[in-house]
């Protein structure tokens, strides 16, 4: 990068926030993917005309930006491909509202999401999307890759609850987009086409977000059974059959088996699978809903059901499953997490070729996810050091894709495309929906600045 430009970044932003020493670009090169491309320079700017002035300056040199939150991504969106500057949006995070009488927040990008739920708790609301990352993971970052989590299959995901935002786009101009109070706007729903867009489009900078009541109750079950297919069964049976869980998650043996070990909470390790459900509403709703969770588990084959009766159970049930991560990194140091999405009808079906796929190409995989709403996340664990054995992971991989969208799903339900799928995502859009992808992304960026290497820029 030429001298100039990262002279005048220091100008821009205080020389303490621009860093383009090797071992600093070397900490912002990754995210929780497993390969790096290390920036030119990393910048951390302070508001959104910090942040439009280092656009303009990157236009005027044809510098790539990449932005980046707190790099929790699963598909590579934060990772700067194509160098030129990691644009580290952290210092933006003020929770600048909580409008409890017009149910809405407005946030800056780099809140931390979990910061964010708590302080909308305390003003006694409730903000639903809560991705595995929630602790770490940014507001910007969750919009960015249209972030889903547990309470998908009844709330809905990220999307569900954007209203507006600012953003700056590839120009270095400002626009607001959508409003604070119903997300309407005269015209198309501009704000809808940048969540999910991964940083390629603009660069969010504020957010309109809408906040719901919260539900005076709610009852967490664990369903064991012996049979993964009776388990995936369950899940299609149990939406069938009229009942909406608040959550509804799946944990294959292996799966069990790394968090049993990893936090020795009392998993049921001999269980082939386990179902983690949640019902929530009005006290004498759960009650009815609790009732026919575990009918329909019974008919379908549960062993055994618990119910967590204190709040100390209830956590210890939710501390097993987000230690899923951290739990399987200990079975080989490179985990590849997927999270291809079918319809609810279909999980036996991909259940049971997920397993095909593992057998067939001799790898380690575990199982588990978002049933409810279709979102499995099988997650291959391998070595990126054994170069045969990563040969068949891509093959696999490749094999994942293909099955999820013949049973009719997608490539992506909530961890983005990134640079991992995009080869593949032509293969869901169609040559015509991937060249109207291109289009809309060179007329919005015709430099190529944004996160190049992402999404239809790949």
């Amino acid at each position: 990068m030429q001298q100039q430009v990262i002279t005048e970044l220091k100008r821009l932003v205080g020389a303490q926030y621009v860093m383009d020493q090797l071992e600093d670009r070397i900490c912002y090169s990754f995210d929780a993917t497993f390969r790096d491309f290390p920036p030119d320079v990393v910048v951390k700017p302070g508001n959104v005309a910090e942040i439009a002035a280092i656009v303009k300056l990157a236009g005027r040199y044809n510098v790539p930006i990449t932005a980046r939150g707190a790099a929790t991504g699963l598909s590579g969106g934060a990772v700067p491909v194509k160098g030129g500057i990691s644009l580290v949006l952290t210092r933006l995070n003020k929770i600048i509202d909580i409008d409890t009488a017009n149910r809405v927040a407005v946030v800056e990008t780099g809140v931390i999401t979990q910061d964010f739920v708590n302080a909308v708790t305390q003003a006694g609301l409730f903000y639903p999307p809560d991705p595995a990352s929630a602790k770490t993971s940014t507001i910007g970052g969750n919009i960015a890759e249209c972030a889903g989590g547990p309470r998908g299959v009844k709330y809905g995901i990220t999307r569900d609850y954007v209203l507006g935002m600012e953003v700056v786009l590839p120009d270095g101009s400002v626009v607001e987009l959508g409003n604070k109070f119903d997300s309407e706007m005269a015209g198309p729903d501009w704000g809808m086409l940048l969540v999910g867009s991964e940083g390629t489009l603009g660069i969010i900078t504020k957010i309109y977000l809408k906040l719901v009541d919260k539900p005076s109750a709610k009852q967490t079950l664990l369903a064991v059974f012996t049979s993964l297919d009776d388990a995936a069964r369950t899940v299609s049976e149990m939406i069938a059959s009229g009942t909406i869980p608040t959550t509804l998650e799946i944990m294959d043996n292996l799966t069990i088996c790394a968090v049993e070990d990893y936090l020795k909470v009392g998993l049921p390790v001999s269980a082939e699978a386990i179902l983690l459900i949640e019902v929530d509403g009005s006290t004498k709703a759960i009650v009815k809903q609790a009732e026919h969770v575990i009918k329909v588990c019974r008919q379908c084959g549960a062993t055994e059901i618990q119910t967590a009766s204190t709040p100390e159970d209830i956590d210890k049930l939710w501390q097993a499953r987000r230690a899923i991560s951290p739990a399987c990194g200990k079975i080989n140091p490179t985990k590849i997490s997927e999270d291809a999405t079918v319809p609810r009808s279909q999980i036996p079906a991909m259940v049971r070729r997920l397993r095909e796929i593992a057998q067939k190409y001799n790898l380690k995989m575990v199982i588990f996810g978002h049933a409810g709403d279709g979102n499995l996340h099988p997650n291959i664990l391998s070595n990126k050091h054994d170069h045969e054995e990563m040969e068949r992971v891509e093959q696999a991989v490749a094999e994942l894709f293909k099955v999820a969208l013949e049973l009719g799903g997608t490539l992506s339900g909530e961890h983005g495309i990134g640079y991992m799928k995009a080869p593949f995502l032509q293969w869901e859009t169609g040559e015509t929906g991937f060249a109207a992808g291109k289009t809309i992304k060179k007329v919005i960026d015709p430099q190529g600045i944004l996160n190049p290497g992402k999404l239809f820029n790949a």
